[in-house]
C-alpha cells in the first residue's frame, strides 16, 4: 500500500474511533429513561439495589400469639398493623394464631408488637414468600372443598383424587366420564369449559355451555367441580359454577389473574408453570394469599425438559421440597406430567409414594375420539385400576382414599 493511502486509512480509523468514544461519553452522561431507571433501581423483592447491595433485607415480620390469646388480643394486633399502613393476615393454628404482615417496605421493630397483650413474640421471616412459608404456619393447612356435610379436605390424612376429561365436549361425554370416575372412588370432577391451547385452531372449549354441563354433573353425581379460569374477566362466570378455581400452568405468573382469584371465596388449584423454579411457584401462591384467599392447593404438572420420551418431565422431587418449605397441600398431575397414557399410572403411584396429597387425572370414556389430549387420558377401566393401586400405597403410608373411607362405611352398616 502506498504511504499516502496508508496514512489516509489510519486517519479514517482514528476518526471513527474518536466518534464512537464521543457517542459513548454522551450515553454515559445522558439521563436514562425515567421509567426504565426506576425499574432498574429495584429487584424482584421490591428492595432498592443499593439496599440489596448493602445486605439489607426486606422487613418481613411474623407475630406469634400466645396460646391463651383472646379474639380481642388478635383484633388489637391487627388494628395496630393497619394503623401502621400495612395489612394483617391472621392464620389460626392448632394451638395458637400467627399473624403475617404484608405491605411493609422496610424492617419493623419487634418491640412495636411484643408489648401488646397476648403477643408471645415477633420474629423475622427470612423467605421472600411470607404467607405460604412454614415460618408463618408450621402445621399443614387443611383446605376444605365443598359443603360441610359432603365436602372433602386437601392436606389431611385422606388423599383426594380429581378425575375427568381434559375438556367438556358434550353432555353425554361428561356424564359417561362422571359416572365411571365416581364409581371408581373420585370425589371431584375435572373438565375444562375454557381451554387455552397452543394452537388457535384447536378446540377451545364450550365456554358457558360447558360450565352448565359441569353444574349438571354436580347435581347428578354429587361430584365437586374443578375447572379452569383463564383471565380476570371470565373469573366471575366460572365462580358461579366451580367448587375449585384452577389456574393453569400457562397462567402461573398471570399476576392479574392471581390477584383476582386471591379475592375469591373459592379454593384455588394453582399449577406450576412449565419452566418455573420452586421459589417462583411459591411466590405465585403468595400473590393469592396476599389478597386474602388462604385456600390454595398447589399442583406439580411437569416441566419442559430435553426429554423426548414424554411430553413433560414430572418433577416428583418438588413435592417433598414444597412440604419442607410450605404449609400448603400439593397434588400431582401425571397426565400432563407425562403426556403418555401408559406412563400415567406408574407416575401416579410414585407421586403418592413421595407424599403428594392427591392426584388430578384425565379420564375419557373414548380417548381415541377426544377433542383434547386423548393420548394422555386413561380409559375408565384403567382409572379404576389406578385407584386400587394408589389406595394400597396410601395404606402403607398411613393414609386413606375415598376407597378406604367408603369401604369402612359399608362395614359399619
Amino acid at each position: 500500500m502506498e504511504p499516502e493511502s496508508l496514512a489516509s486509512t489510519l486517519t479514517s480509523e482514528e476518526e471513527r474511533t474518536n466518534s464512537v468514544n464521543r457517542k459513548d461519553e454522551r450515553r454515559s452522561t445522558q439521563p436514562a429513561n425515567p421509567a426504565f431507571a426506576s425499574r432498574a433501581r429495584v429487584d424482584y423483592t421490591g428492595r432498592s439495589l443499593s439496599e440489596a447491595g448493602n445486605g439489607q433485607k426486606e422487613g418481613s415480620m411474623l407475630i406469634v400469639m400466645k396460646p391463651q390469646a383472646t379474639e380481642e388480643d388478635i383484633r388489637r394486633v391487627c388494628q395496630r398493623i393497619e394503623a401502621l399502613g400495612y395489612r394483617p393476615h391472621p392464620m389460626p393454628g392448632a394451638q395458637r394464631t400467627a399473624i403475617g404482615i404484608t405491605g411493609n417496605p422496610g424492617p419493623l421493630e419487634p418491640e412495636e408488637f411484643e408489648c401488646l397483650p397476648g403477643v408471645a413474640e415477633a420474629i423475622p421471616v427470612s423467605k421472600p414468600y411470607k404467607l405460604v412459608s412454614r415460618e408463618v404456619k408450621n402445621e399443614d393447612s387443611l383446605i376444605r372443598v365443598g359443603p360441610e356435610e359432603a365436602g372433602v379436605t386437601f392436606g389431611g390424612q385422606e388423599l383426594q383424587v380429581i378425575a375427568g376429561p381434559c375438556a367438556i365436549e358434550s353432555r353425554e361425554q361428561a356424564f359417561a366420564a362422571a359416572e365411571r370416575v365416581r364409581r371408581a372412588g373420585a370425589r371431584l370432577f375435572r373438565g375444562g369449559a375454557f381451554k387455552p391451547r397452543t394452537s388457535p385452531y384447536s378446540f377451545q372449549g364450550l365456554g358457558k355451555e360447558g360450565l352448565e354441563i359441569l353444574a349438571e354433573v354436580r347435581r347428578e353425581f354429587g361430584l365437586m367441580i374443578v375447572t379452569e379460569t383463564i383471565d380476570p374477566e371470565n373469573c366471575d362466570l366460572v365462580e358461579e359454577f366451580a367448587d375449585v378455581l384452577q389456574v393453569g400452568a400457562r397462567n402461573m405468573q398471570n399476576f392479574s389473574l392471581l390477584k383476582r382469584v386471591g379475592r375469591s371465596k373459592r379454593p384455588v388449584l394453582l399449577k406450576r408453570g412449565m419452566s418455573a423454579t420452586l421459589e417462583e411457584f411459591l411466590m405465585a401462591a403468595e400473590y393469592i394469599l396476599a389478597e386474602g384467599n388462604y385456600n390454595v392447593i398447589l399442583c406439580e404438572r411437569g416441566s419442559r425438559t430435553f426429554a423426548d420420551h414424554t411430553r413433560n418431565t414430572l418433577d416428583l422431587s418438588v413435592i417433598p421440597a414444597v412440604k419442607r418449605l410450605s404449609h400448603l397441600p400439593i397434588i400431582a398431575d401425571p397426565s400432563h406430567g407425562t403426556g403418555k397414557r401408559d406412563k400415567v399410572t406408574p407416575l401416579a403411584r410414585a407421586a403418592v409414594a413421595v407424599g403428594a396429597d392427591g392426584l388430578i387425572v384425565e379420564v375419557h370414556p373414548e380417548p381415541e375420539r377426544a377433542l383434547s389430549d386423548g393420548y394422555q387420558s386413561l380409559y375408565p377401566d384403567q382409572f379404576e385400576a389406578l385407584m386400587g393401586e394408589v389406595t394400597a400405597i396410601a395404606g402403607v403410608l398411613g393414609r386413606t382414599t375415598a376407597h378406604t373411607t367408603e369401604a369402612r362405611a359399608e362395614l359399619s352398616h
